[in-house]
């Protein structure tokens, strides 16, 4: 199987006031295409910060770091964003939705970043809605979406330009435990038919429950690791 993201020992250092802390210690991480794996851990243990890394969000202080066979040393910030809108799709845990626009204009909109045509964009996005059970709330702005619905418009919004790899950070974190196994159970369907990787972060068992491939992490390094047979 190939490669989709590659880290080199990275390694990623804060300063909370007049101490320094090591928030990610040499890690080393390779993920395949096509994974639907979860970085665990407490709060503090790093796994945000790795997924932020990876997504390109976040700069490594040291090591090398490669998605979809591109070096972030090698990139200017210019082709990182073009990197970051054209391969990479991510679920915030708030959502992150644009108020004042509609379900709809939500997922249309990475696609109006891309230059993508009017017509194209709108039926792509009515498609992926459709796809993820929100047909006939495309007028919906997200103030009269409930809480699963919001990240249901997130994750199509993260999926509708077929990105490579998909980063959520606590997708389930504010859903009650229906609607969270619900999405868990969408996004697994989109990575099965659509071969999109999906990297989370977690501390929700049900989420390491559902991850093919579980990576744990505490006080910034990798502690374990588990994979199953699928």
């Amino acid at each position: 199987m190939t490669t989709i993201v590659a880290c080199r020992n990275v390694n990623k250092t804060y300063q909370q006031g007049k101490v320094m802390v090591n928030a990610l210690e040499d890690i080393n991480l390779e993920v395949a295409t096509g994974s639907f794996m979860a970085l665990a851990g407490p709060s503090g243990s790093g796994k945000t910060t790795l997924l932020n890394i990876i997504g390109g969000l976040d700069l490594a202080d040291s090591g090398d770091i490669r998605v979809n066979g591109q070096a972030y040393a090698e990139l200017s910030s210019a082709r990182m964003a073009e990197l970051r809108l054209h391969k990479i799709g991510f679920v915030f845990q708030a959502y992150n939705l644009i108020p004042v626009l509609s379900a709809i204009e939500n997922v249309e909109y990475v696609m109006l970043l891309q230059g993508v045509d009017s017509a194209q964009r709108r039926r792509k996005a009515m498609q992926i809605l459709d796809e993820v059970g929100l047909d006939g709330k495309y007028d919906r702005r997200p103030t009269e979406l409930s809480g699963g619905q919001q990240q249901r418009v997130a994750v199509a919004r993260a999926i509708v330009s077929d990105p490579s790899i998909v980063l959520a950070d606590e997708p389930t974190a504010n859903l009650d435990s229906k609607t969270g196994e619900s999405l868990l159970q969408l996004m697994l369907r989109m990575n099965r038919q659509r071969q999109v990787t999906f990297i989370f972060s977690t501390h929700d068992n049900m989420v390491m429950a559902y991850a093919q491939r579980l990576v744990i992490l505490k006080d910034g390094r990798i502690a374990d690791e588990q994979t199953k047979t699928v």
